[in-house]
């Protein structure tokens, strides 16, 4: 079936070379994009193995990338169903990753390659976890943490996201993504600071540990209580509970005062400096300038030289 698909895909990508193959990844790519299939390649082999899965989770069958070069062949190859704000999209079951290749020439290749890395990361949990369900906001979130986009930038982005909306639960990003960019934009934030809150309790063992567990288990909710000892629901309670304290209003005020204090010491600092300035320039000139009464005024000068 797998087989069947990829040849289909080919047949809608006409004109697309022999791929560039790097492991068990190969890359499909059109004439004008050889060079970005190669560095794409290079980037892949040079990349550390996924977080908390196993080295070889990839090894046994090829994972297909498709780099459509424009709006026609990526509706071709993913049948038009993706958001037009969709960096990429993964068929982790057939082992297919499709990426809209024709906007990425204003942005630079690590951004590309973390798109990359994050389908690979959806492709790479589903063929662990074997066919479990995965939740929406674990899969999402495991990808955008996986693929460093949970970076340091990333909680500021969702302090100014929620700072006038609320934070929807889990069970939310669960049932149904959101459609609109801005609103698929805070649950693929909140997702990730919920992978990254898992972390943070436990480490990136604690994580690999679970994966190993539902791998066995298959069954998410009986690994992550063994795990993690207490139940998604619990969980939840406690990452709202996080997502507030460290993300809402408060904590904006909360730098926003301390980055206003900050400034009102840097401005003050800088008019002490300039001060201190204007007063030693002061001190040279008044050093160098004539007296007020000259010595050739005073009358003794007078006596003395005549």
């Amino acid at each position: 079936m797998i087989q069947g698909l990829v040849l289909g895909l080919l047949a809608l990508a006409s004109g697309w070379q022999e791929p560039v193959v790097a492991g068990p990844i190969a890359f499909h790519h059109w004439p004008e994009q050889e060079a970005l299939a190669r560095r794409l390649a290079a980037r892949v082999i040079e990349a550390p193995p996924l977080p908390a899965l196993p080295r070889d989770v990839f090894d046994g069958a090829t994972v297909h990338v498709f780099l459509a070069p424009d709006q026609a062949r990526w509706d071709s190859l993913t049948g038009g169903a993706v958001p037009e704000w969709g960096a990429g999209v993964a068929y982790p079951a057939r082992g297919v990753i499709v990426l809209p290749m024709y906007d990425w020439g204003r942005k630079p290749l690590h951004t590309v390659h973390r798109t990359l890395r994050h389908e690979l990361a959806h492709v790479g949990l589903e063929r662990f976890v074997g066919p479990a369900r995965i939740p929406r906001w674990f899969n999402e979130g495991y990808a955008q943490w996986a693929a460093g986009q949970w970076d340091w930038e990333s909680p500021w982005r969702l302090r100014l996201a929620l700072s006038s909306r609320r934070s929807p639960p889990l069970d939310s990003l669960t049932l149904q993504w959101p459609a609109a960019a801005a609103d698929a934009r805070v649950a693929y934030l909140l997702s990730a600071s919920a992978v990254a809150y898992l972390v943070e309790s436990s480490g990136e063992h604690g994580l690999r540990v679970f994966l190993d567990r539902w791998h066995a288990e298959q069954d998410f909710e009986a690994a992550f209580r063994a795990v993690y000892g207490r139940t998604t629901s619990q969980f939840e309670t406690d990452w709202r509970r996080h997502v507030k304290r460290s993300y809402g209003w408060g904590v904006l005020l909360g730098h926003s005062a301390l980055f206003w204090l900050l400034a009102a010491a840097i401005l003050l600092s800088l008019f002490g400096i300039r001060r201190r300035h204007d007063r030693e320039r002061l001190e040279r000139l008044r050093a160098t300038e004539p007296p007020d009464d000259p010595a050739y005024w005073e009358l003794s000068y007078r006596q003395e030289n005549e």
